[in-house]
């Protein structure tokens, strides 16, 4: 059994340097090594990596990244605290409004945002033209106003982290502070803050890094207003001709060296203090009754909020939708979008069904690739525990444009077509990627799901004469369905709308939902574009919801069970003649 543990384990961790270290080691190999040909080897390449500060391009797509992910992390988390400190704080009618916000951002797509706001902020834009706010589109393609479309983009995970910690509130240490003399203020800032502290630097975090590493917005903002990222400018370096290999390596160094140094700066924030207050002496926080026009005035926050940040982008791309024309100023309303969306000649159908298809797929072998690496993390005693958890902490840090490239290095080596691997050019290579990006969500999801579940209960059912398997089907996955549906749906839903991987990665005549509209909105049919959006969002939504209900069918038939149980035991209660 030891050996097969260990067989598990070395197994696992082969996977993963497979799927996110070697095409991550491929991509930063091509400074010294561009195309990965020996014959081009050269150590001096790597005075390269000084060239940034002094190339013009490279300098300003790395100083464009730095900010606009600082800023946007700055107040981005500001943002996302005061929303949760309201959402948790207080009863008002429009709260709920804060949590479907954050949870439909959280799913939509930078890209599909970012088209949104490019139809509204033009210069013959919705603003504009119907609204008459002239100063808005200087406003928006600015670095302050980038800034705060990509707050309103990236603030939902931040939200959803600070609200969790937020929940619970140490009374006991509270109560403590206050007999010392301590005010309020003074109790909150000295206990409460300190112990959120974990909370507020992943929330961080998580807002860095997918600011940082975001091509979906970048590429769709600059098709109106030059201001280059490093993932935007790694993919035309590999998109040009000839393919500058070096220039995407140096590039790629220097988006992970930011992205390392936040997650040191993360560590270092949170120091070896202990942050676990979570046991008798601590409350849930009791929501405050406000006033009718305190809340009446929080609803209204509220709504104006869901339309600043959800109405104005996704409202955008339906009303350009019915558009005859690439300007507002000229509007006339038309199916003709529609029509050219589901013509019989249409890419967007297939493109459908080749997503779909995908997403099923990598959520399928993704969430058996993350379960056992949840496993791993949270039961094992392995010595390659940290080397695995390292790992997947890699793959969530690793850009979708970086680890695309990098299985462009990796399988497109002509010696692979000689073994049966020349994957490049295939949807194999699609599949192998959306696994890829996929693991991180699905295995945090699980292991946190997973962190619940006592391990004494598996090793009492091991004692009861369960085998593995066994303990895993009648113990842990019962107990992980509610992690196991969401990890699944949110893999999906990553996998149909990835649009860094699939727009690097798609072979010839192999069109996707982010493909077809991408292309669409880069050769200005704005119309179709956002057609094509608003019909693959609500056909991709129906899916999702189909799924969840098929993953959910038995708990539903249980519950339906038990109700028509108690229904019969209600009647046979009522009538108790009927009984004797």
């Amino acid at each position: 059994m030891k050996f097969k543990k260990n067989t598990a384990d070395h197994v696992i961790l082969l996977i993963l340097m497979i799927l996110v270290l070697l095409p991550l080691a491929a991509v930063l190999f091509q400074i010294v090594c561009p195309g990965l040909q020996a014959k081009k080897f050269n150590l001096k390449n790597m005075l390269l990596l000084g060239d940034v500060f002094v190339r013009p391009l490279w300098k300003r797509a790395f100083l464009d990244s730095l900010f606009l992910s600082v800023g946007t992390t700055v107040l981005g988390l500001i943002l996302a605290a005061f929303l949760a400190h309201i959402r948790v704080s207080y009863d008002f009618a429009g709260a709920k409004l804060l949590d479907i916000a954050s949870w439909i951002l959280m799913i939509v797509p930078s890209f599909i945002l970012a088209q949104g706001w490019v139809y509204f902020s033009s210069g013959n834009g919705i603003a504009s033209s119907w609204l008459g706010m002239k100063g808005i589109s200087s406003f928006v393609f600015s670095y302050w106003g980038l800034v705060t479309v990509m707050v309103l983009c990236k603030y939902p995970m931040a939200y959803v982290a600070i609200k969790a910690a937020m929940e619970w509130y140490p009374a006991r240490l509270i109560s403590a502070a206050r007999m010392n003399g301590a005010s309020s203020f003074q109790a909150w800032k000295s206990v409460q803050l300190p112990l959120c502290i974990p909370a507020y630097c992943s929330a961080a975090m998580l807002i860095f890094m997918d600011t940082v590493g975001d091509y979906g917005m970048s590429s769709t903002i600059t098709a109106v207003y030059s201001f280059p990222t490093l993932p935007y400018t790694i993919y035309s370096a590999i998109c040009s001709s000839p393919a500058r290999f070096d220039m995407a390596g140096v590039l790629s160094v220097y988006l992970m060296i930011m992205i390392v140094l936040a997650m040191f700066i993360q560590f270092k924030a949170m120091g070896k203090g202990r942050y676990d207050f979570l046991d008798n002496g601590t409350e849930k926080v009791m929501q405050k009754k406000v006033k009718p026009v305190q809340a009446a005035f929080l609803s209204i926050v509220a709504g104006a909020f869901m339309v600043l940040s959800l109405g104005i982008p996704i409202g955008s791309n339906l009303i350009m939708s019915f558009s005859d024309s690439i300007s507002i100023r000229r509007f006339q309303f038309t199916f003709e979008n529609y029509k050219s969306v589901f013509a019989a000649g249409s890419s967007l159908k297939s493109g459908i069904l080749h997503s779909l298809s995908l997403a099923l797929i990598s959520a399928f072998f993704g969430i058996i690739v993350g379960f056992c690496v949840a496993y791993v993390l949270t039961y094992s005693k392995t010595r390659l525990k940290k080397a695995i958890d390292m790992t997947t902490l890699i793959a969530m840090a690793v850009p979708g444009v970086v680890l695309g490239i990098g299985y462009i290095f990796v399988w497109n080596q002509k010696w692979l077509g000689y073994v049966g691997l020349h994957l490049y050019g295939k949807p194999a290579i699609l599949v192998l990627a959306s696994v890829a990006s996929a693991i991180p969500l699905i295995n945090r999801v699980l292991v946190g799901g997973m962190a619940k579940v006592p391990e004494s209960l598996l090793i009492a059912a091991e004692i009861q004469g369960a085998g593995f398997w066994e303990r895993i089907r009648t113990v842990l996955l019962p107990l992980l369905h509610n992690s196991t549906v969401s990890a699944t749906l949110a893999a999906f839903g990553g996998s149909v709308f990835n649009l860094a991987i699939t727009t690097i990665l798609y072979p010839p005549n192999y069109s996707t939902l982010p493909v077809f509209i991408s292309d669409s909105y880069n050769d200005l049919k704005f119309g179709i574009a956002a057609a094509a959006t608003i019909v693959g969002a609500v056909f991709i939504i129906g899916i999702m919801l189909l799924l969840e209900l098929l993953l959910n069918i038995k708990v539903i038939r249980e519950k339906a069970e038990k109700s028509g149980k108690a229904v019969k035991q209600g009647l046979r209660t009522s009538h108790p003649a009927e009984n004797i």
